[in-house]
């Protein structure tokens, strides 16, 4: 349980932050970017609260076990059951989309917050780079959570504005027909 009585502890003023194992870390290092960039992508889906509903909420509780994980924290685990959820509201979603004939025009906050999380994503991938050649092992269904969750926000994208998508059009076409 979290009880947290003063935010401000001083403890991060040279520059290190602490983990789930009370290590203190570097706030530049790989694991903390990854960490943070996945607070970032909670953020950025909170963002969408024209379309929050249940299955937002639990994404985000997801993402802040997500980030306990990354911390260190062995009492929380994005496991496969949690990656399949994804898979499974995805499978939901695109029954009721018109197969892809073009890229989408990214517009709305579910667009943004899937790069978000595109990005923490690639931030995860950095720290196992780096961390996981030395004594840190981050579990690859964080980086795979990650990449359902950015799916998983095109397809809610596409679904919350099929009546107004726009799709890309490449100047070659374009040019095609106005030469017919």
């Amino acid at each position: 349980m979290v009880h947290l009585t003063r935010i401000y502890t001083k403890t991060g003023d040279d520059g290190t932050t602490g983990i789930a194992n009370n290590e203190r870390v570097y706030k530049i290092s790989p694991l903390i970017e990854a960490i943070g960039a996945v607070d970032e992508a909670n953020s950025a889906i909170g963002m969408s609260v024209e379309y929050y509903n249940d299955i937002i909420e639990r994404i985000q509780n997801d993402l802040f076990d997500l980030g306990a994980e990354l911390a260190g924290s062995d009492k929380f685990k994005i496991t496969d059951d949690r990656i399949e959820y994804l898979e499974k509201v995805i499978d939901d979603y695109n029954e009721f989309l018109e197969p892809l004939r073009s890229f989408v025009l990214p517009t709305g906050s579910l667009h943004n917050a899937r790069t978000v999380v595109r990005r923490a994503e690639r931030a995860v991938w950095m720290a196992i780079a780096i961390h996981n050649e030395n004594d840190v092992q981050i579990s690859k269904n964080i980086p795979k959570y990650l990449n359902r969750l950015s799916d998983l926000l095109f397809v809610m994208a596409r679904y919350h504005n099929k009546d107004k998508e726009k799709l890309w059009v490449q100047r070659r076409e374009e040019n095609d027909r106005q030469d017919s």
